[in-house]
């Protein structure tokens, strides 16, 4: 529910102007909670959420009309639902009015590890990728959501020693509570679902440009990358793209590293290994082979 473009939780408290609560820092893992109406006072920040990949789990209550894109899926919100967010599966959320509230918390896979009942967010069914990790819930089933969520804010700011044992346990509840929903409806228009894989992979390509510190590493290379990350096949992946762009995932890929590779040589002076590492390749002569096939001239001509 916030307009936040950074993966960290770090960068998620500086975009909202507010510093990591320091009793949670200090437990194994991490927990907080938020009000949407809060968050849209205090901090200024709209009910949107873009497309991203964040490095903590979600749970969201949204009283509003919303909509939730998936790489493979729709889903129209119309009135009241629960969310789970995983750090492994990107969305788009998009609000269609201004009547927006709830509460949303998030939390580290490490804070619930500590639970002795041995949870593992991934092995859940609500947090699987492929799932349907949106449920649209009755106004009845708002107020006991409520109910748990409220709890969770008040606990949160008690002086109670176990207040964290506590907080993990209405975690736990919310999970349980979402799967015994039924999914919301998704819906698969061809064209749009089509379309919308081919934007959503150019977003995850794009957002690793550019490379500003030969420390910085592209993490994502291959066709199969961005297919996991889009939570898709590698196989449709390449379909949707050749149907859009007439090119294959590999070579969109290539072309786009390649203009990179050809910037960093020109415009900084950075060493050939340096270049190569920032690139996402382990080995000196992998890259030389590449940009000589890509370009007909090695790194280093090109260079002088």
């Amino acid at each position: 529910m916030t307009d936040i473009k950074s993966t960290s939780l770090t960068e998620f408290y500086k975009q909202i102007s507010a510093n990591i609560p320091e009793g949670i820092s200090k437990e194994i893992g991490h927990f907080n909670i938020f009000k949407v109406d809060d968050m849209v006072a205090k901090y200024k920040i709209k009910p949107f959420m873009p497309y991203n990949r964040r490095a903590y789990y979600k749970i969201s209550l949204i009283n509003g009309k919303n909509i939730a894109e998936y790489a493979d899926k729709v889903i129209d919100i119309d009135k009241h639902a629960l969310l789970f967010a995983t750090p492994k599966v990107p969305y788009h959320w998009v609000p269609q009015n201004d009547k927006q509230s709830g509460y949303f918390c998030i939390f580290t896979d490490e804070f619930l590890v500590r639970n002795k009942s041995g949870v593992i967010l991934d092995d859940l069914p609500i947090f699987k990728p492929g799932g349907y990790p949106v449920f649209q819930i009755s106004a009845k089933e708002s107020k006991e959501l409520t109910l748990i969520f409220e709890k969770m804010f008040k606990e949160l700011s008690s002086d109670y020693s176990f207040k964290y044992d506590l907080l993990r346990n209405y975690v736990l509840e919310l999970i349980h509570y979402g799967q015994k929903l039924q999914p919301a409806s998704a819906l698969y228009p061809a064209h749009n679902a089509s379309e919308r894989v081919s934007s959503l992979f150019i977003e995850l390509l794009e957002r690793q440009f550019p490379i500003e510190s030969p420390h910085q590493k592209l993490m994502l290379r291959t066709a199969k990358d961005f297919a996991e990350r889009l939570s898709i096949h590698v196989n449709h992946l390449n379909k949707v793209l050749k149907e859009n762009t007439g090119k294959t995932t590999t070579d969109i890929i290539s072309s786009r590293i390649t203009q990179e590779a050809k910037i960093l040589l020109k415009q900084t002076d950075w060493n050939i290994s340096e270049i190569s590492y920032s690139l996402g390749f382990e080995e000196l002569a992998h890259f030389s082979n590449f940009f000589r096939k890509q370009t007909s001239m090695t790194p280093v001509s090109f260079r002088a």
